[in-house]
């Protein structure tokens, strides 16, 4: 019998390479996403099993409310009524009455705006949503253009369309001195204005050892730009007059929101780069308003620029009810916007300054192609939080008069032709899905936004 030597070796080479196999079913896949996002941990495991719960026990009775036992259809009160109660509906059905909402639909929209007119409401809507749209998009063209049709053109046709411009008429928007019984006098107090901003803009520009003539030129350029404005809203395009009392429903809700939105962002900015300023007069008059308008309810607001502005107003100077309300939103919306534009600014390291200074930047030629781009970019959740509470807020104008489109809701409960069990509940059911897709829809943008603009700040 013969052994091996014991320092003998076996040796193996692999002659081809073995296919690659597949991963765990638990690494991949739907199995994997779910194990991530609902199993991650037994505390989360527990959070989704009761999730689950709340789902299975409530979704299809809101469904079988708000869909499968609904009335759609119908030309009364009667339809969303059991037979008990006088209606057609047998004893013990509970279900939206849809039928409710469509009846006032128009009015849940356009307010008390005169029927024969409203088709100038639409041209607006459909100007908006038509310019905004490709405004949001990344890669659509001519973004300049669009930037200016938002921001000069289209308020402008949208006041003339929704109000019919020519304001050489009574108790309108502006005070009487702009409505043209003196076109002298207008024109005497313009150009003392425009001397007021020019001093303010070299007053700053000094300060900050900037040069003065861009900001003075600046401000001489947007006070002629505003000229012409209101001369283009004085023009008589032969639209039949619409006062604002007449106007709400979602109009209104639009137009608070949109104003508040568009004016308060670069106001705070301002008052931002004001409270951080070294001028001790910016520096005080900006922490004066913000400490002002963040110390103080909106519904303080909104009733004292209806109620007690207009006793500070000189005789003969009046400002309409809507406007009053769009200037108290907005100096409202922007001293919180300051202070989350200045959060953004303290992030912003301080190397990031002393580098614009090094490459001889002006203080303003710094903040417009260095610090702001980022300080914004860091603070897209802050600001979208304040947009989305200033559009939920909107509500509030029905303490001083203002038909929104929760206030039109409200006010179609006195009709007893729809009155029913169920009517405030399906009307709230119906503005809490429009208010959940505008305000969700901004949310999705902003973290959409997020993730394009991130450049690595986070760790």
């Amino acid at each position: 019998m013969t052994t091996a030597p014991q320092n003998s070796s076996i040796e193996f080479v692999r002659q081809e390479m073995v296919d690659e196999m597949p991963a765990p079913i638990s690494q991949i896949g739907i199995v994997a996403w779910i194990r991530k996002n609902f199993f991650s941990s037994w505390f989360n495991g527990i959070l989704t099993v009761f999730a689950l719960y709340l789902v299975a026990a409530w979704l299809p009775k809101i469904l079988q409310f708000m869909v499968f036992d609904a009335v759609w259809t119908g030309t009364d009160r009667t339809v969303c009524t059991t037979e008990q109660q006088g209606g057609i509906q047998p004893d013990g059905w509970f279900g939206a009455c849809w039928a409710y909402v469509a009846a006032y639909g128009d009015q849940f929209v356009y307010g008390r705006y005169p029927t024969e007119e409203r088709w100038r409401v639409n041209i607006v809507f459909v100007l908006f949503f038509a310019s905004l749209i490709p405004l949001l998009m990344p890669k659509a063209p001519y973004k300049g253009l669009n930037i200016t049709f938002m921001t000069v053109i289209f308020p402008v046709m949208a006041f003339v369309l929704l109000t019919g411009g020519h304001l050489n008429y009574e108790g309108f928007l502006l005070p009487e001195s702009i409505m043209a019984p003196s076109l002298g006098k207008f024109i005497v107090d313009y150009l003392i204005l425009t001397a007021i901003f020019s001093g303010i803009a070299l007053m700053i520009a000094r300060g900050t050892e900037s040069n003065p003539k861009p900001a003075i030129v600046t401000v001489l350029a947007l006070m002629g730009a505003l000229a012409v404005v209101l001369f283009v809203m004085g023009i008589d395009f032969g639209l039949e007059p619409v006062i604002t009392s007449v106007w709400g429903g979602f109009l209104v809700t639009m137009v608070i929101a949109v104003t508040g939105i568009a004016a308060s962002l670069p106001i705070g900015i301002l008052l931002a780069l004001g409270r951080r300023s070294e001028l001790p007069i910016v520096r005080m008059f900006s922490i004066i308003f913000i400490e002002f308008w963040r110390g103080v309810p909106l519904v303080t607001v909104l009733f004292m620029s209806s109620v007690m502005l207009p006793l500070f107003l000189p005789e003969g100077v009046s400002f309409d009810k809507l406007l009053r309300a769009l200037i108290g939103v907005t100096l409202f919306a922007s001293a919180y916007m300051a202070e989350v534009v200045r959060g953004g600014l303290q992030a912003i390291p301080k190397g990031q300054y002393e580098g614009a200074m090094a490459l001889g930047l002006s203080f303003w030629q710094m903040m417009r192609k260095i610090i702001l781009p980022q300080a914004l970019k860091m603070v897209i959740p802050g600001i979208v939080n304040t947009f989305i509470g200033l559009f939920k807020d909107t509500t509030l104008v029905l303490i001083i008069g203002l038909f929104d489109f929760l206030g039109m809701i409200q006010n179609s409960f006195t009709d007893p032709s729809w009155a029913s069990p169920v009517q405030s509940i399906s009307a709230y059911l119906f503005a809490a899905t429009i208010y959940f897709i505008f305000c969700f829809g901004m949310s999705l943008y902003s973290r959409d936004m997020e993730r394009r603009l991130d450049t690595g700040h986070k760790s």
